[in-house]
């Protein structure tokens, strides 16, 4: 979306304010979604979940690709939303349920990696569909999207479905079969698929192929449990989960994403080529560093990287904020050494961001939810997560109007120091523990000083 408005703004003669909302009303609807999708996967099961996220999300591309004004493409971008929810919640618990301890961090993060691979050739889509005739380049980039949609509608199907579903179902026989296709030997499928039960409330005895569904089912009392009389326990996952979500968008990433043809502008590059190749690199650069952080994640730990990665985001923001502050304060002359390293700390801030926070984030909730209270535990967070998203992407230009867009970059460097601290002290590490073990790290009675909470040495869990 960042590539094609330049061109909606120009096509269907806009105003910055309905460019604001047509960026962040994808994320309020992706509210919508995310909050409905976790009662709709306990109720369908988490594969046809996807699916129903593709179709939905297939309709808004198709909307936003036909739109002749602006209105359609607002119904477009809205249903789109609606899809985007469903599958941010849903992918990465998906991913957890079906991963083994040892790679879970790995196969948790793909869903980010794939988001970002995504934007990566939507840049590069943008990129030579801006060569087009107005009318029809904007166009293309939005409904080229479909495409993916359809295909991951049908590829699903040809997945299994997660194992922990079908336990809390009663379906024993099927989630055993599933657990031996998706473990690395029949002894830790067995391991799990105890621990499952014992989760879900059925005896670890029992040898039935079904079984009568926990008392706990299709998402009845899990309000209550997460939000109305949590337990200590509860709260402090709910807390961490949903801080998380907060941080990951509160620190500006969105703003970069979604404007940085802008920044760029700031910066000082005016040619619309330009800019759309700058934003290629973005892109580019997003996805490279999620890659390499999926393969770090289940060897140095989810909170090693975490700290590690907002520590470099705020070097990077306070270091942009810095340079937009003096292209702005000389506007008469052309800076050159503030636009390149404009550009630099926005590559390097999309670096940090992308190789801790960003899939740290998908991969740390899905995770540390109790089995019965997970997928609607997630929900919630996914909401939190469009909410902030939604927040920024609406308010960005505003703020930086108000405030300068240096300032709006030291405002977003000073968030990122808040949430350094949060993580350090609310976050234990969960690498190498199995979904069931890690509830018990966040039931001690006194937190650890020196275990989980502070920083882990590497350790071989597999």
């Amino acid at each position: 979306m960042s590539g094609a408005m330049i061109f909606i703004k120009e096509d269907l003669k806009i105003s910055d304010v309905q460019v604001e909302v047509l960026a962040g009303i994808l994320n309020i609807c992706a509210l919508v979604g995310s909050l409905a999708a976790g009662r709709t996967s306990d109720y369908i099961g988490r594969r046809y979940t996807i699916v129903l996220a593709s179709i939905i999300f297939l309709l808004g591309s198709i909307l936003m690709g036909y739109a002749p004004n602006y209105a359609i493409l607002m119904t477009g971008r809205c249903t789109a939303g609606v899809g985007v929810g469903f599958a941010l919640m849903i992918a990465p618990v998906y991913s957890a349920e079906i991963s083994s301890p040892s790679t879970r961090g790995f196969f948790s993060s793909l869903p980010e990696l794939c988001i970002s691979f995504g934007i990566l050739l939507g840049y590069t889509s943008n990129y030579l569909f801006g060569k087009l005739a107005l009318r029809l380049g904007w166009r293309m980039m939005l409904g080229v999207a479909a495409i993916p949609s359809l295909a991951l509608a049908f590829g699903i199907l040809k997945m299994p479905e997660s194992p922990r579903w079908l336990v809390l179902e009663g379906r024993l026989r099927d989630a055993k079969e599933i657990l031996l296709l998706v473990s690395n030997n029949k002894e830790e499928a067995e391991s799990r698929f105890q621990e499952i039960k014992v989760a879900a409330g059925i005896d670890a005895n029992c040898i039935e192929d079904v079984v009568k569904p926990p008392s706990i089912h299709h998402g009845q009392g899990v309000w209550k449990d997460l939000l109305v009389r949590p337990t200590p326990t509860v709260r402090w996952i709910l807390i961490a989960a949903v801080g998380i979500h907060f941080f990951e968008h509160a620190t500006g990433i969105e703003a970069v994403v979604l404007y940085s043809p802008r920044i760029f502008n700031k910066a000082g590059v005016t040619s619309k080529s330009k800019l759309l190749l700058a934003t290629v690199g973005v892109g580019l650069t997003k996805t490279t560093f999620i890659l390499i952080a999926t393969f770090f994640l289940d060897r140095v730990g989810r909170r090693r990287l975490l700290l590690t990665s907002v520590g470099g985001m705020i070097v990077a923001l306070t270091g942009l904020g810095f340079a937009l502050t003096m292209v702005e304060q000389h506007s008469e002359e052309k800076l050159f050494w503030a636009l390149c390293l404009s550009i630099i700390c926005t590559y390097t801030y999309v670096a940090f961001f992308s190789i801790g926070l960003g899939p740290i984030t998908w991969v740390y909730s899905s995770e540390i939810f109790p089995l019965k209270l997970r997928a609607q535990g997630v929900s919630i967070s996914v909401a939190v997560n469009r909410l902030m998203n939604a927040t920024v992407s609406i308010s960005f230009i505003s703020i930086y109007k108000a405030i300068t867009i240096g300032g709006a970059f030291f405002m977003f460097a000073g968030i990122a120091l808040v949430a350094w601290w949060f993580f350090f002290f609310l976050l234990p590490e969960t690498k190498g523990k199995s979904l069931e073990e890690i509830e018990t790290l966040f039931s001690r009675n006194t937190r650890p000083k020196n275990e989980g909470l502070a920083i882990q040495p590497i350790r071989n869990n597999v």
